[in-house]
Order: C-alpha cells, then structure tokens, then sequence
C-alpha cells in the first residue's frame, strides 16, 4: 500500500475495531465498547523460521479474495466484501444458514504487503456453528489457502493464536503497519455472556508462498 493507502486503512481500522465481530452470533456491531490502540505483544510475533520464510515471498499485486481453505479445521468458504456500517463500524458477514467469511476491503489483499483482515461468526443464531467455530483450534504451522479473483493462490502460515477480551482488543497488533504480507483471521471466542461471547479470537499468519 502507498503511505497514504496505509494512513486510510489506520484510520478506518481504529474507528472500527472496537465493533469487529460483536456481531458474533447475532449481535449488532455498535454494541461494542471502544478499544484503546496498543502494541503487539510478543505472542503475536511470527516464529524466526516462519518470519525468514515469509520474506523471501514476493508480495502480489491487489486482488480480491474469492474463497479460503483451512485443511486443519475443514474450513473452505467463499468470502464476501465488507466494508464499514453507518455508524462507522465494521460490517459482519449476515446470519444466514449458509455462513461464509468475510473480507474487510478497506484492508490489504491476501497477499498484499500489510495486514489482511477476515473475519467470520463462530455461531450464527439459530442455524448453529458458523464458519470459524474452529478457529481456536488452528496451531502455529497450519497452513491457510486464499484464492483470490486474479487466480493467485497465496499460501499462508500460522505464527500465532490469541484469545482476547473484546475490551482489550489489540488494535495495534491486528492492523499496524507491517513491512511483508499478513493475515488476520477473527472471529468471537471465550466465555459467552447472554447471546454474545466476551473474547474475541485472533489468528496471525505469514505469507509463505504462492501458485496460480
């Protein structure tokens, strides 16, 4: 992304953080508390061999994402583009029996330098599990699979898993500027409280490699 892409993104991804994925399981997303930046913590930094690996893969050029794979919780969904609600906060993909992931399109691509944020419900409603009811499952080392509309297939891998309170989500971490390209995976996870979860659960990887 150029500089002031990233200021853009920055600025969209603050204002909006605080509501990512209240919708989990059927809540409104500006029922969320705000969240105050912070930096990452070490837990959300890659592994040294996973972080060599990542910098010797050109990132790609912008392209949208069509679906995702993750063999190790049987995920392979289309993805939908979200964008930001009225009130400023950030869309949630629909409660629906057919669940499916959705892409944040104010972030980078898959594949593009910066963090790429998709985000998924673990329950929808009435119809049940959603598409990451697994997510807290995934390890450092499993793979992700994006395919993106141009036909590139960039492959990512797991560095690290956190399971945070949503009023303390790590602004910082989930959408500062990185210098390679990234993936964040969210969805809620934790305790639940009423028909909502308190946590919100957050999957960092690095891109690895790619194929068309």
């Amino acid at each position: 992304m150029t500089s002031l892409s990233r200021r853009a993104f920055a600025t969209a991804a603050t204002a909006a953080a605080a509501a990512l994925l209240a919708g989990c399981g059927g809540h409104q997303a500006g029922n969320a508390a705000t969240v105050r930046p912070r930096s990452a913590s070490p837990s959300a930094r890659p592994a040294a061999k996973t972080a060599k690996a990542a910098k010797t893969v050109q990132a790609l050029e912008r392209s949208v994402p069509v679906r995702l794979q993750i063999p190790a919780i049987g995920v392979d969904t289309p993805v939908m583009q979200l964008g930001l609600a009225a009130d400023g906060t950030v869309e949630v993909p629909p409660i629906t029996a057919h669940d499916r992931a959705g892409w944040y399109r104010n972030s980078p691509t898959p594949g593009q330098t910066g963090p790429s944020v998709i985000l998924a419900h673990v329950t929808v409603g009435r119809y049940g599990d959603g598409v990451f009811r697994d997510l807290a499952r995934l390890r450092q080392g499993d793979r992700i699979t994006a395919r993106l509309e141009d036909g590139a297939v960039p492959e990512f891998t797991v560095t690290a898993v956190r399971t945070v309170a949503k009023s303390d989500f790590p602004t910082d971490a989930v959408y500062g500027d990185v210098d390679r390209p990234e993936l964040r995976l969210i969805t809620c996870g934790g305790p639940r409280k009423g028909s909502g979860y308190l946590d919100n659960v957050i999957v960092f990887a690095a891109l690895t490699s790619t194929s068309s």
